[in-house]
């Protein structure tokens, strides 16, 4: 998603109003399935000091596997970027490229969709799902098992 700088100077803002997709080599390791159709709004401004300002949100659903089945369930985000670009650029020089008074924004948009992948997901339609077997239960945050002995150290506490 490239940006031209140029126009900043005529214009002082540049609109975005983009829709990205993310292919499955994107994705690897990420522990995200699927991702489509994120739309990305907002703009990118010139403020008084001649500094660069990039004001987006970012939109879109998830496929993530559950923590419980493993079946993939979706998971809507919503990601707010509002920052000064060059320090941006500082934070990460690697991995945005100013080529010839343009800017790619996509690995910011990246970095901030990374942000928002929640460390677990369960699925709201667990009716099928085996919770406990022989020899082991599925511990919940309702249901905590607690050994006798150690008991008495969380009254310490």
């Amino acid at each position: 998603m490239l940006v031209d700088l140029m126009e900043l100077y005529t214009k002082n803002v540049v609109k975005i109003n983009e829709e990205c997709s993310f292919s499955k080599e994107e994705l690897e390791n990420t522990g995200i399935i699927k991702l489509d159709n994120v739309k990305v709004t907002g703009d990118i401004s010139k403020n008084s000091l001649d500094e660069f300002i990039i004001n987006i949100i970012v939109k879109g659903t998830m496929v993530l596997s559950c923590a419980i089945s493993l079946k993939p369930v979706d998971y809507d985000f919503t990601s707010e970027i509002s920052e000064n670009l060059e320090e941006i650029i500082k934070k990460s020089p690697k991995n945005l490229e100013n080529k010839q008074k343009t800017i790619d924004i996509l690995p910011i948009i990246w970095e901030n969709i990374l942000m928002e992948i929640p460390i677990r997901v369960v699925s709201d339609d667990l009716t099928d799902v085996k919770t406990s077997g022989d020899g082991w239960e599925l511990i919940t945050e309702e249901k905590e098992n607690v050994n006798p002995n150690l008991a008495k150290l969380k009254d310490l506490l």
